[in-house]
């Protein structure tokens, strides 16, 4: 007989798989939302590996939260990552080259927006004074660089624990197929931390 499995921290139960996630598009639109309310409106998204459905939901949740803002969408803004820490310095370098940068990057995940804190202090803006970046998930890594990220909090070990409760109750074949395609959804968290801020008034050229 096939072994049962779960799959976690995933954007939707993969057909029949029982999966165990948060909502990764209310969560990205909150983050979105929050960015707003402190006054962003030039605000970069670096997306995650397109070979996950995670990526598409968090996208989808920036795009809902800046169409619901009457904000632009600009393709400028928007730059192609894939959940690793070189992927986000390349995405971050085209977000901050451009001649109107943004007030605010969010990066996919936490890796991603560590790479784009980098590449912001190698360019000599202060994060958050010059530039506002949240990241997504929450890892060590959100506390372990400087300034510490606003990130969206994953219940990981919540989730770990649901998925072996689910994957039991599979082995002890309970409910059968419907237990199979199951998808569980535990509650995110937006945490704060120091990487963000109100955006400063930009000088106008010519004027000091």
């Amino acid at each position: 007989a096939d072994i049962p499995a779960v799959a976690v921290a995933t954007g939707r139960a993969p057909g029949d798989l029982a999966a165990v996630s948060i909502d990764d598009f209310q969560a990205a639109y909150e983050m979105t939302r929050h960015l707003i309310t402190l006054g962003h409106s030039r605000i970069g998204f670096v997306k995650g590996n397109p070979n996950q459905t995670a990526s598409g939901k968090r996208f989808e949740g920036y795009l809902a939260a800046l169409s619901e803002a009457n904000l632009p969408v600009l393709d400028e803004l928007i730059a192609q990552g894939y959940f690793t820490y070189r992927s986000g310095l390349d995405a971050a370098e085209q977000i901050l080259s451009l001649l109107d940068p943004p007030t605010a990057i969010f990066a996919s995940n936490d890796d991603m927006a560590a790479a784009t804190v980098a590449i912001a202090h190698r360019s000599g803006l202060d994060v958050p004074g010059d530039l506002t970046v949240c990241g997504f998930d929450d890892t060590s890594l959100a506390t372990t660089i400087w300034p510490e990220l606003t990130t969206i909090r994953q219940p990981i070990s919540a989730m770990s624990r649901a998925a072996v409760e689910v994957l039991v109750r599979l082995l002890k074949g309970r409910r059968g197929a419907e237990m199979a395609s199951e998808h569980l959804v535990l509650a995110h968290k937006l945490v704060r931390r120091q990487s963000d801020a109100a955006p400063r008034m930009r000088p106008r050229l010519g004027v000091r």
